[in-house]
């Protein structure tokens, strides 16, 4: 099948960045991960021109496979998860140099035969290569991979030009401070910080890249973007969902560790911080870092900062589910929250008194993670709601997911003799400006860890102000069992503690 031309307003880009000649390692290649996002990332890279000539693909795991198997298992993810049709010659040239290697995670041997394997591409190709190890594994092997390619020499690799030996680490980042101090600790007796790249897949998504250009190359919006305009800041991140069959992996985790304490402190360290030096890696993650250090420590007694809830049963698309106690896999008096809600205050000059409210959920009325900027409303001395005006708070909302764009509310007038007011929406979309073929965020994020570029990866000191937030909460959930736990029906947009939580400061949570 032909490619298809690409879209005017993408006419004339660059199309490559400079990555050198690459091996990709995948530990876990068998994995759900790699199936349905890194393989496909691989080959849309390579259909788009992104990828260096002597590019090669390695799976690694514990099954033994072999490389025809392997190439098959690959095309295949490619025909059911790709954005794009399978095309067998520009699969070809990536099968070419795709191979698997056997081997148990803490085997030190198999590690050696995997630096071996590498050395036999340098020699057929004739020039070094530089390595990529993408570890899409549970978290319990992460620190048996990171040792062996210490004690391998894998770590240790490197090619002129300052390219190093790599590792791209999936979440969970530790389950609370004391692991992830813990996993750092181990990442940095092998590897060297710039050669780490700390996976959220969404700060690959378009919008949430979107969020520093509208912030900072729009001059109609940072002089805006302080305490004295906004009055909260609200972010969103809800699944239709229910834990399916993950209720083992959901039972250990809930939804603080799943998405509040990764996904979400991302959108709200990119929206909360403060101008970077620069557009480099270094200069943005570091103001990251202060604005999650100005975040102050949670109120958890009642009427505080944070709520839990468990969905139970209810209705979804006209369709009768089960709560989340009837779930396969869940204990019968489980305190895993499956919905979480958070306040926070940030004590810096720009923040002062503005709330940010954090909220996540499974089994909620619908699929949607959005940023929503609630300006101040105007004084009403002009249109005031008591003289029959029907207004609505300025609202800027970034929609990561499933429609990626924008909107901003307005308050306009509606035609006719009397002054009557409404609010309207002004949306841009990106799937019609620039077309539906929107590439996935691991493609963004494959690509930038070959050059190089950590712009949109977590740094270490990062991980941890996170988990030092957190790790208080999860510690009093903990000791108080169900002791507080609120419910929602499944369908709905959450608890009446959640509710609550806007309540005491006079606000309502958005519908997205």
């Amino acid at each position: 099948m032909a490619e298809s031309p690409r879209h005017p307003f993408l006419q004339g880009l660059s199309k490559h960045r400079g990555a050198p000649p690459t091996v990709v390692v995948i530990f876990g290649a068998s994995g759900d991960l790699t199936a349905r996002k890194l393989i496909p990332a691989v080959y849309n890279l390579s259909v788009d021109g992104l990828l260096p000539a002597d590019f090669y693909l390695v799976g690694y795991g514990r099954k033994a496979i072999p490389d025809d198997e392997f190439r098959t298992l690959a095309s295949e993810a490619i025909k059911e998860f790709s954005r794009r049709e399978l095309n067998e010659a520009d699969w070809a040239r990536i099968a070419a140099h795709t191979t698997y290697v056997a081997g148990g995670y803490d085997d030190k041997a198999a590690f050696d035969r995997l630096a071996a394997h590498i050395a036999g591409i340098e020699k057929n190709i004739g020039r070094e290569v530089q390595t990529l190890f993408y570890i899409s594994t549970p978290p319990s092997v992460f620190g048996p991979i990171l040792q062996n390619l210490g004690a391998s020499g894998l770590a240790g690799k490197y090619v002129g030009k300052g390219h190093h030996a790599k590792v791209i680490i999936e979440k969970p980042f530790g389950r609370d401070l004391a692991s992830a101090l813990e996993l750092n600790a181990t990442i940095r007796g092998v590897f060297a910080e710039h050669q780490v790249y700390r996976i959220d897949h969404y700060l690959g998504k378009e919008t949430v890249q979107d969020l520093l250009v509208q912030r900072f190359a729009n001059a109609i919006f940072e002089p805006l973007w302080n305490r004295n305009f906004i009055e909260s800041v609200q972010i969103t991140v809800a699944e239709e969902v229910g834990v399916g069959t993950r209720g083992g992996y959901y039972e250990q985790s809930g939804c603080l560790r799943d998405m509040i304490q990764n996904h979400t402190m991302q959108l709200l360290a990119l929206t909360a911080m403060e101008p970077p030096v620069a557009y480099e890696a270094e200069a943005i993650r570091d103001e990251k870092v202060k604005v999650l250090k100005a975040i102050q420590p949670l109120n958890l007694g009642a009427g505080g900062d944070v709520a839990r809830a468990q969905y139970v049963a209810g209705m979804i698309a006209g369709k009768a589910v089960p709560g989340y106690l009837e779930e396969e896999g869940i204990a019968p008096n489980s305190a895993t929250e499956t919905y979480a809600a958070i306040r926070l205050s940030i004590n810096n000059w720009r923040w002062q008194g503005v709330p940010f409210y954090l909220r996540s959920g499974k089994r909620m009325a619908r699929r949607v993670s959005e940023i929503a900027i609630n300006f101040r409303r105007p004084p009403g001395t002009l249109f005031a709601e008591s003289d029959g005006f029907n207004l609505a708070a300025n609202t800027l909302s970034f929609q990561i997911q499933p429609d990626e764009g924008l909107s901003l509310i307005l308050n306009t007038k509606i035609p006719g003799l009397e002054t009557r007011t409404q609010p309207v929406k002004m949306s841009f979309r990106y799937s019609t400006t620039f077309g539906s073929n929107t590439p996935e965020a691991y493609e963004r994020l494959v690509l930038d860890a070959m050059i190089g570029d950590g712009t949109l990866f977590i740094r270490g000191d990062e991980a941890e102000t996170s988990w030092k937030l957190y790790t208080p909460v999860l510690e009093a959930w903990a000791a108080a069992g169900r002791e507080g736990m609120d419910t929602y029906a499944a369908g709905s947009w959450g608890p009446p503690g959640g509710d609550a939580l806007l309540a005491r400061k006079g606000h309502l949570w958005r519908q997205p």
